[in-house]
């Protein structure tokens, strides 16, 4: 499918078109580009120049960035998207697979919606706060057993989630570490393109198996409360990995970004290793803090009005969720960390129809995980210096790669 364009004659480039600025400060890995601050101070909403020749718009304001999000104008369907990176010059990006809610308008949007909203039950939700518990603790003794110095990515961070994934989709015990194999491969930065693909395609499979055995025999999960409505069994694999895709690689960078922070702000981890109760304040002042899910991109569907500039049928707009969440005009001191600040208001799981689904979820594992690890380990630290922890600077969700820390006596 052909990207809408406007009506209107190629507008000619201004003096305040910018490219999207992508350098993190040198030294300060919780910190965005530095020209985004600038560029918020100056014109929330500004001219962007596209990698592919294209001229949109970057919006880095909390105010704009929200109006964005929420208004259905706007398009997500990724063929309408010009994309801010380079590397994507020239390609035709396909349209969303099926289940993929994040590539899709209303009314397809709307139906895949509305059939999972209320799969995240505040009674599930609690069910799996045990689950949680007890994955953490679990995963925490064997730390205690491999240590003192492991990679918290790959003893923690991420099986923690995977495992929890597992819990919501009804992944049987036996072939877990099958799935939680080939989910780790998609996005292991060591693994080859055609590693990643065999990964997909085998995930793809596993899913198709899946919603087979959910409707011969359904469990108490997700998937198989799923199996009683109209959709496909091709719709519910691509659900299924939709909700991989979109609650795996996040939490498990909340938590192992989120203790590379609080390593870097020891005030701050004592402060909850004190306070049990702050968990829940904690958590959010980090997703604001950190906002992994950085930058996203919407096209407009008509002409629309805002900010005082005409954003035209076809321009797509960058969204700027780190630029917005640093916000001066809605955060007081936002460049500081303080898990005393009531962070409300935060565009981490972003804002309007494309709201993150599992965030109450990824809030459970967050809340559970981060004071279990600093109670377990007060003397947590890294075990390399803090330049030598290898960030995902080049991916769409930001965190890092690996975190090596210890603990025990210096």
């Amino acid at each position: 499918m052909q990207r809408e364009s406007s009506t209107h004659p190629p507008e000619k480039a201004t003096p305040e078109e910018t490219t999207l600025p992508t350098r993190r400060p040198q030294g300060c890995p919780f910190d965005s580009p530095a020209e985004l601050a600038d560029l918020r101070e100056r014109q929330p909403l500004t001219r962007l120049r596209y990698p592919d020749g294209h001229l949109g718009w970057l919006a880095t304001g909390h105010s704009t960035v929200r109006a964005i999000s929420a208004d259905t104008r706007f398009s997500s369907r990724y063929e309408l998207m010009h994309y801010p990176f380079p590397g994507m010059e020239g390609m035709e990006i396909p349209p969303a697979t099926v289940g993929d809610l994040t590539g899709m308008d209303q009314p397809e949007h709307t139906r895949y919606r509305r059939l999972l909203a209320g799969k995240f039950t505040v009674r599930r939700m609690r069910a799996l706060t045990e689950r949680v518990e007890q994955i953490t603790a679990e995963h925490l003794d064997a730390m205690e057993r491999q240590g003192p110095s492991v990679d918290l990515v790959q003893a923690f961070a991420y099986p923690v989630p995977a495992l929890m994934i597992c819990e919501l989709l009804g992944v049987p015990g036996a072939v877990r570490r099958t799935f939680m194999e080939r989910a780790a491969a998609i996005s292991a930065p060591e693994a080859t393109p055609d590693e990643q693909t065999a990964a997909l395609t085998g995930l793809g499979v596993f899913f198709r198996e899946l919603v087979e055995d959910k409707r011969a025999q359904p469990t108490d999960d997700v998937l198989s409360d799923l199996t009683t409505s109209e959709l496909t069994d091709e719709e519910l694999a691509g659900i299924a990995a939709f909700l991989l895709a979109a609650g795996l690689d996040t939490t498990a960078n909340m938590i192992g970004l989120g203790t590379f922070a609080l390593l870097a702000h020891p005030e701050q981890a004592a402060a909850l290793r004190a306070d049990p109760g702050l968990a829940d304040q904690a958590v959010e002042e980090l997703l604001r803090y950190l906002t992994i899910t950085h930058t996203g991109v919407r096209t407009a569907l008509e002409d629309v009005e805002l900010d005082g500039q005409l954003i035209r049928l076809g321009e797509s707009v960058t969204i700027s969720n780190q630029a917005a969440n640093r916000d001066p005009a809605r955060f007081e001191d936002p460049d500081t960390l303080d898990l005393h600040r009531k962070a409300t208001g935060h565009l981490a799981f972003g804002h309007g129809i494309h709201q993150c689904l599992g965030q109450q979820l990824a809030r459970v594992e967050m809340r559970v995980a981060l004071p279990a690890l600093f109670t377990r380990f007060p003397t947590l630290r890294l075990a390399v210096p803090h330049e030598e922890v290898p960030l995902r600077t080049d991916m769409n969700i930001y965190g890092v790669h690996r975190l090596p820390v210890t603990w025990g006596e210096e």
